[in-house]
């Protein structure tokens, strides 16, 4: 009996034995995960700051001949790797033009939205977002009713978004509304994935009820007058709210549309700070101002969230339609010139309408 006591007792104290060794090599293990992690953030934020001297070292205009340089190799090498991932699958519906005022127009107003988003103090995503709203529209025509695939048209979507927001990513800091930097104002609303996900459905809703609205009014007519030979018109006639169960592409970019909206909207929208310009617009006295006083307050007599708001709704909507109109009447075969106008009008529309939107939930 005492035998086989002192056997279980054994047993006992081996197993306190290999259980305490076992805790050690634990903690040792994560000892060494958190020094490497640790080790890897210390590289990582030492490459950053390496890169972020680097970039400060270059005079501001330097770094604006750099962005545009990359931008237009960038869209070079997007152009050959879309043919040949796509099977040159866009050429079957292509314009041919060789005519040398028309590259320049595309080449200018590719210039002017580079120096918008330069001067206007645009960060990388910024970039992307302006990039996704003005060559979204003529991605959702080609796939739905030019019957190009899909993946093609995701190609050719993404492919253009990257050649904007790299270079801008490489030669301008983020701005603490994206990065959500400590003292950002109201960062706890950047922050909050909830807040993130409703703005954004709420944005893209708003996209797809125009877009809705205008498929089952005046689009099928202005498809079939001024798209000379486009393959169908089926997907406006037939429209329905939100593309359920019929074009899950269009649920799919309205979301897109929505999350770029709200990047480049909300979110430096509600992080925007109060100002000294907001407190004298409050007290504002109409009895002792002059004339030209009362008259500018009236025009531009907002509080700096709206001027922004504004700002960037104004910028949003003129880069949707100019782009989109040149991208249709440049490209796309057949394509007259009011119905590009339409077309981007309807696209614009729904831009302003998005605004105006996330301007009123961010006054909430």
């Amino acid at each position: 009996m005492a035998t086989r006591s002192r056997a279980q007792m054994g047993r006992k104290k081996n197993a306190e034995t290999a259980a305490a060794a076992v805790a050690v090599a634990e903690k040792k293990t994560v000892d060494a995960t958190t020094a490497a992690a640790s080790s890897l953030t210390s590289v990582v934020d030492r490459a950053q700051q390496r890169a972020r001297s680097a970039r400060d070292r270059l005079p501001d205009l330097a770094r604006f001949g750099l962005a545009l340089l990359l931008t237009f190799s960038l869209s070079s090498v997007s152009d050959t790797v879309l043919k040949w991932s796509t099977q040159d699958e866009l050429t079957s519906i292509a314009r041919e033009s060789d005519s040398m005022l028309e590259t320049i127009v595309s080449a200018g107003w590719k210039i002017f939205l580079l120096t918008l988003g330069w001067f206007g103090d645009y960060d990388g995503y910024d970039l992307a977002s302006l990039a996704l709203l003005s060559h979204g529209p003529t991605a959702y025509l080609l796939s739905v009713f030019y019957g190009i695939r899909p993946l093609t048209a995701g190609v050719y979507l993404v492919s253009n978004v990257v050649s904007y927001f790299v270079p801008f990513l490489l030669f301008r800091e983020l701005s603490g509304a994206h990065s959500a930097a400590p003292g950002t104002p109201n960062r706890e609303i950047v922050i909050d994935r909830k807040i993130q996900v409703l703005t954004s459905i709420l944005a893209g809703l708003v996209y797809n009820v125009v877009l809705f609205l205008a498929c089952r009014t005046f689009l099928p007519t202005t498809l079939v007058l001024h798209f000379v030979d486009i393959p169908t018109v089926e997907p406006a006639t037939n429209a329905v709210l939100l593309g359920l169960g019929r074009r899950p592409d269009m649920l799919v970019l309205s979301l897109l549309f929505g999350i770029a909206a709200r990047t480049f909207i909300f979110t430096p929208l509600v992080t925007t700070p109060q100002t000294a310009e907001d407190e004298q617009s409050a007290d504002f006295d109409p009895v002792s101002a002059t004339l030209g006083q009362t008259v500018a307050w009236n025009l531009w007599g907002y509080t700096t969230q709206t001027k922004v708001s504004i700002k960037r709704t104004a910028a949003a909507v003129l880069v949707t339609a100019v782009s989109t109109y040149l991208q249709c009447t440049l490209t796309i075969r057949g394509v007259e010139s009011l119905g590009a106008a339409v077309w981007a009008g309807v696209w614009a529309t729904a831009t302003l309408a998005t605004g105006l939107s996330l301007r009123y939930v961010g006054s909430i």
